[in-house]
């Protein structure tokens, strides 16, 4: 992924009112294309954030799973998937206009009619526009690991965030996430060990081995040339 990251934290300071962002908008400049797809494509394939709640049925002109990318950097990842898996409708979500830009250039590149695409803080279109027990999986690839300690605050996967993500989950639905970082891959184990309603997939109840839907970025593929390692973890909503 050329962009990590994508949303809020749901923890809440208590000194200070504002949530902690696992995020921070460094956008860079828009393409020609980029800015193109935003003008003409984002009004056919994007969704405003607002407090209205999304009827997907409606959206996507059909009823079929709804799977949900955090997140999703420059949307390579997410439109591959959604061009392998035409049975399912996806949303992305990404605070970073070039990389839904680049998204919607890809949508249009591929034909793809099951995407939408939100340029917006993805706790907050959670909260706000998406019914509970409507997903049916949720992604998580390559979020800043926020590595530095006083940093840690900042990472995406926290006790608050895993319970709200698994309101939205239907039973049975899944959450999968992915990163490069071991010592983040450890926070995730933990937290979703220790999270309430959710069950590992994997058979050792640690790590899982990529599933072929998920493919190799061009970020994962550099990272293996120099040694890193990328760890695949995969929870199941069980109650």
């Amino acid at each position: 992924m050329l962009l990590r990251g994508g949303l809020t934290s749901v923890n809440e300071s208590t000194t200070h009112p504002r949530r902690i962002r696992s995020f921070v908008r460094r956008e860079g400049r828009l393409t020609t294309g980029q800015q193109r797809a935003l003008d003409e494509l984002f009004p056919r394939f994007g969704i405003e954030a607002s407090h209205t709640p999304i009827d997907f049925a409606t959206m996507y002109g059909r009823e079929a799973p709804v799977i949900l990318e955090i997140g999703f950097g420059n949307g390579d990842t997410l439109a591959t998937i959604a061009r392998n898996n035409p049975e399912n409708n996806y949303l992305g979500i990404e605070v970073h206009r070039p990389g839904v830009g680049h998204l919607l250039m890809r949508i249009e590149e591929y034909g793809l009619s099951n995407v939408r695409v939100m340029c917006a803080d993805a706790v907050e279109v959670l909260q706000r526009q998406i019914a509970d027990g409507t997903l049916e999986a949720v992604y998580l690839f390559f979020p800043d690991p926020w590595h530095k300690k006083r940093h840690h605050k900042r990472r995406q996967v926290q006790p608050e965030w895993t319970q709200l993500i698994r309101r939205k989950l239907k039973i049975g639905g899944y959450l999968h996430m992915a990163t490069d970082w071991q010592e983040y891959a450890e926070h995730m184990l933990t937290t979703l060990e220790n999270a309430e309603g959710f069950t590992n997939q994997s058979a050792r109840s640690d790590y899982i081995e990529r599933p072929d839907y998920r493919p190799i970025t061009k970020f994962e593929q550099r990272g293996t040339r120099l040694g890193h390692g990328v760890w695949d973890l995969m929870f199941l909503r069980s109650s």
